[in-house]
């Protein structure tokens, strides 16, 4: 964890008595990052940033001139990313699109509307010859191939709501070809049939899987000049390994993607990948008790904060940063060498982030900084349950020799601070689950 934040917690509790509460993203190490990952890419490949992981405007402003453009599942995502640019290239997809969201679409200059079925087809084209604006499209496919990779959440290869199942294609094509379509053309395919796959084996014969189709639809007359492979790269939670992008990247390499694809594009679409690392939610313990043996850590926040770890049923990693901020006459409730739960300030016994985690010491008015927390979040989270105050968000950004940590919603304003880099521990613990 970059000390940048440890020394922002302290400046923060110098100057308010307000328990900390805040999310801090690395918006200077997401872009470092995104951009790490373009030269992997064959000379085909566009990278495209899901904002559904995490659509803070600011985040959408440090990747704009390093990603080919961003994939939106919603008007209010599309729209988001207009108020940041006019131009870029946006992919809209999700399975419930409704006719004022088609309408919009169009009317925004969209790239490619991913079609997820039939009927979504003829009512775009209804749409577009009412506007005389024309509209490319890539039909979201769910195949019917048993080979898919499995993990946790899967898209495709089985009965999802989600794109039109393989056998529709014939009638798709008919639809698209028949007289009454002048606006609407038809450009590749998009496919998504996994998510948060960590085996970078696995995903390169995805890929393969994808191409091959492509060649096949080819062979049978159909036009295939974009071929989009969603996200799907895994990030673990865990302390264990999470996706291998250089290993993809050469897998990619030496399986001839780049001479397969010819002309066609390659998109990639990923959210969680590009922004879960740079992403620090800090929270304060307010109190630490003991009930029936265990102990357990409130903390100013909670899964109204970061519904992630009860989404996931996962205990999210955190660092502890140590505070000597302590006033009252009486003792300070701490634990010391052994196990706590780190609990929100909710009236529910669902509010954990994290159970059991073994700590050396832990004390009211210490600290807790979950990381990798850039992605789904604060966004997924019951933000409004029982009212209490929201976080306020902070951004690290670059600068010459030092990153700033900014504060755009008012509140709490940190000065900035020398740039130590992220090796710095010193009061700073990790922690990650038992297994």
């Amino acid at each position: 964890m970059n000390r940048q934040i440890e020394r922002w917690i302290h400046e923060w509790q110098a100057a308010s008595d307000e328990p900390v509460c805040a999310y801090v993203y690395d918006l200077a190490g997401i872009r470092r990052h995104a951009a790490s990952l373009l030269p992997g890419l064959p000379r085909q490949g566009k990278l495209f940033y899901a904002i559904k992981a995490n659509p803070d405007k600011r985040i959408i402003e440090a990747l704009l001139p390093v990603v080919a453009g961003f994939e939106v599942a919603s008007i209010g995502e599309l729209r988001r990313v207009r108020e940041v640019s006019a131009q870029v290239p946006i992919l809209f997809g999700g399975p419930g699109k409704k006719d004022t969201e088609l309408e919009a679409a169009v009317e925004l200059g969209v790239a490619y509307i991913h079609v997820e079925s039939l009927l979504e087809l003829r009512k775009l084209i209804g749409i577009t010859t009412r506007l005389k604006r024309p509209v490319k499209v890539l039909l979201r496919v769910n195949l019917s191939s048993g080979q898919l990779p499995q993990t946790k959440i899967v898209m495709g290869g089985r009965p999802t709501p989600f794109g039109l199942d393989e056998s529709y294609l014939d009638e798709a094509m008919k639809i698209l070809g028949a007289s009454d379509n002048e606006f609407v053309e038809c450009r590749g395919f998009h496919f998504h049939s996994l998510s948060n796959n960590v085996n970078a084996e696995l995903h390169a014969d995805m890929v393969d899987l994808y191409l091959a189709k492509a060649e096949e639809w080819r062979a049978r007359g159909l036009d295939v000049r974009v071929i989009n492979a969603g996200g799907g790269f895994g990030v673990t939670y865990d302390g264990t390994p999470g996706f291998e992008w250089a290993r993809f990247s050469a897998l990619l390499k030496e399986r001839g993607v780049e001479a397969r694809l010819g002309d066609t594009e390659l998109f990639f679409e990923p959210g969680r990948f590009i922004v879960a690392d740079y992403g620090y939610y800090a929270v304060e313990v307010v109190d630490i008790k003991r009930s029936h043996g265990q102990y357990f850590a409130v903390v100013r926040g909670g899964t109204h904060h970061n519904r992630l770890p009860a989404s996931w049923g996962h205990d999210h990693p955190f660092h502890i940063v140590d505070s000597e901020r302590w006033s009252y006459p009486f003792a300070r409730p701490s634990v010391h060498g052994d196990k706590v739960t780190i609990a929100g300030e909710l009236c529910t016994p669902k509010d954990r982030l994290h159970t059991d985690a073994p700590v050396e010491r832990l004390r009211a008015g210490d600290v807790v900084v979950f990381v990798k927390s850039g992605a789904y979040c604060w966004t997924i989270s019951h933000h409004d349950f029982l009212g209490h105050p929201h976080p306020e968000f902070h951004y690290i950004t670059e600068g010459n020799d030092y990153a700033d940590i900014d504060n755009s919603c008012g509140g709490q304003q940190s000065a900035a601070a020398d740039h130590e880099g992220s090796d710095g521990r010193s009061a700073v613990r990790a922690v990650f689950p038992v297994r």
